[in-house]
């Protein structure tokens, strides 16, 4: 199977402009009646403040009134809370009806937002839950973006203080929205480029492209498997960009940014957590100087193939710290409300009668050369 390229797609459009997709010149435009001093303090608002135009208290209410006809993209169809309030994650309709997913995650030292950069996915990897589901449409600038400011409004008091695109989607075949929406992040809503972080499963051209933009934001790679007989089982797209290509467009960013780059690596149970995978993932995190996040599988519907258990986590981390790489455990988070990616919203999809839900064949093991 083919991965299709998702920015040649024909995209379905949202039924009106959000609030968030205005740039500051287009307000200005739509509201070219107000003086100058006010488009500054409704920017502000919005961006600094986290308010909704209505609570904007230094502007005059027939502003606000004006404002209110302008409509905000997120309606919350469920928030679901776990891990004694530290995890929060949403399931969101947008205005034409698409559901897409935000998490927000508190830790002692940062509260981390993952966002959505496409609703669905179309990159079609076997284990991920928003890959069975299939790709609806791109996001919007101003959907991107609206996720952290209503997650920031959550958090409040405590600030937001990264953003990480590894929600649904692809954000690397959404590019020019992606990184719009970067930008708005860092000029506008302040958060450093050193604290964005773009996870990709491997778009090269996007890769490329974000290695020559001015901010140097975080790459990861979801890599899962180090060698191509198994990666293009586990994604796909590795039959476009393999393995080779993909470590040299890693070095290439390495060298240009000077960030270290992680690999995201799930854990699935005999399939890529043998001490040849260690082998592998070493040799190529060594090349690109990269960090290697492993991540125990949340179980998906759908999904033969189960996470690693904890004893075969722990071998696996020995292997890898034995061959000089540099490592760390994710803890999972909110697996009691699905966490996930795609989770949350396939478990308020409901089928229609008589619909029949496939399950997922086992992974063939692949035989690594050794």
């Amino acid at each position: 199977m083919t991965t299709p390229d998702t920015s040649m797609l024909p995209q379905p459009k949202p039924k009106e402009v959000s609030l968030y997709d205005h740039t500051r010149e287009s307000l200005e435009t739509l509201l070219d009646s107000e003086p100058r001093y006010r488009i500054d303090q409704l920017w502000k608002g919005l961006y600094e403040q986290f308010q909704d135009p209505a609570d904007i208290s230094n502007l005059p209410k027939s502003l606000r009134a004006k404002l209110a006809a302008i409509p905000t993209a997120l309606r919350t169809v469920t928030e679901s809370v776990s891990d004694n309030g530290d995890t929060i994650k949403w399931l969101w309709e947008l205005l034409d009806g698409t559901r897409v997913e935000t998490v927000l995650m508190h830790y002692k030292d940062r509260s981390t937002v993952c966002i959505s950069s496409q609703a669905g996915c179309a990159m079609d990897c076997s284990f991920c839950a928003t890959g069975q589901a299939g790709f609806d449409r791109q996001l919007t600038t101003g959907e991107i973006v609206e996720q952290v400011i209503r997650a920031a409004r959550r958090s409040a008091p405590t600030r937001v203080s990264n953003i990480v695109f590894m929600g649904m989607g692809e954000p690397m075949a959404n590019y020019d929205r992606t990184w719009e929406a970067i930008d708005r992040l860092h000029n506008d809503f302040g958060i450093s480029a050193r604290h964005i972080t773009v996870s990709t499963v491997g778009i090269i051209p996007g890769i490329n492209r974000m290695a020559d933009e001015d901010l140097p934001v975080n790459l990861a790679v979801s890599l899962h498997a180090a060698n191509d007989v198994l990666r293009d089982q586990l994604v796909p797209i590795n039959k476009r960009y393999p393995l080779d290509d993909l470590v040299d467009a890693c070095v290439d960013y390495f060298n240009k940014k000077g960030r270290r780059i992680s690999f995201e690596w799930a854990l699935i149970n005999e399939v890529n957590d043998r001490p040849s995978d260690a082998y592998d993932l070493a040799r190529i995190a060594r090349e690109c100087r990269a960090h290697i996040n492993l991540i125990p599988l949340n179980p998906t519907p759908g999904y033969l193939v189960m996470g690693s258990p904890n004893s075969r986590v722990n071998d696996f981390v020995r292997e890898l710290e034995h061959l000089g790489a540099n490592v760390t455990v994710r803890r999972t988070r909110g697996t009691e409300i699905d966490a996930a990616c795609g989770q949350l919203r396939a478990g308020h999809e409901v089928a229609s009668p008589g619909t029949v839900v496939q399950v997922a064949a086992p992974i063939r093991r692949a035989k690594t050369p050794q």
